[in-house]
């Protein structure tokens, strides 16, 4: 049963219609009557964020490194691989590609593993501002390595092998009266001589306006000697191994050695 006021109400004109709301399935139009996409497009990232000239570039420097790389497990592969039809052809650029700086060594797996302590030393001959000349004592760089090294969880490769490697590549290319016997002789030499200039620099050898003339290297071998248990006798007196001293020249002293070495600037060989 209606009431009045409802009768009342029908009788004065039709129901208000419902506000009109988001078609089925999608987003309502903005206010201003443009249509927005119904998803945002993902923004780039990455590799897909550079501009095409940039993906190039990245990708040739990428394609350059793998090239390198692949060139380099290559020729340490040839260098340790026994002697093959490649190596015979090829043999002097595998060499040049591997020495010195990636020269492998299986010594440790040798079955008569070394049996000395060998110490590798030099000095050098400096001529001051004045024209005064001097030698120095001898400085035992190995000594010095073994300093670094001790108590250092985590030593460089350079302070464990660069001087040690340096001396061993050098006494597999010279015979007993320090005569090159191959073409890694006169590199062997150069290394060498470089290291040294540059052991000397670190270590203040020469102050500000003086002339590095010439340096001198020697080892200092000393046989291990025997456990407790052995009967075995073994002569423990040092044995010297001492070279001719060495001409430096500018191409031998490191790049940014300031004024602390400045070699003389003449590239006649060692003497």
């Amino acid at each position: 049963m209606k009431t009045e006021a409802g009768a009342a109400g029908e009788a004065d004109g039709p129901a208000p219609e419902p506000p009109a709301g988001p078609p089925p399935g999608g987003d309502a139009p903005p206010p201003d009557g443009t249509h927005e996409p119904s998803a945002q497009q993902p923004r780039r990232q990455g590799f897909a964020a550079l501009s095409p000239v940039s993906q190039v570039a990245a990708s040739l420097a990428l394609a350059g490194i793998a090239v390198v790389a692949c060139v380099h497990i290559l020729m340490v592969f040839l260098h340790v691989a026994p002697s093959n039809t490649i190596t015979k052809r090829h043999g002097k650029a595998v060499d040049e590609w591997v020495y010195p700086e990636f020269e492998q060594n299986w010594k440790l797996f040798a079955p008569n593993p070394l049996q000395q302590n060998i110490a590798v030393q030099a000095r050098a001959e400096v001529r001051g501002s004045g024209g005064e000349q001097r030698t120095t004592g001898w400085y035992d760089l190995s000594a010095q390595d073994g300093a670094a090294i001790k108590g250092n969880p985590l030593p460089s490769h350079t302070t464990q092998n660069e001087l040690r490697r340096a001396w061993d590549v050098y006494l597999g290319s010279h015979d007993a009266q320090n005569r090159s016997t191959g073409l890694r002789g006169t590199l062997s030499e150069q290394y060498l001589r470089r290291i040294l200039v540059l052991r000397f620099d670190r270590l203040g050898v020469a102050g500000k306006g003086d002339v590095i003339e010439r340096v001198q290297i020697r080892s200092r071998s000393v046989t291990i000697a025997p456990p407790k248990w052995s009967d075995e006798k073994v002569n423990q007196k040092p044995v010297y191994r001492q070279l001719s001293w060495w001409t430096v020249t500018s191409r031998d002293a490191p790049l940014d050695s300031g004024t602390h070495v400045r070699a003389q600037d003449r590239t006649d060989g060692a003497r």
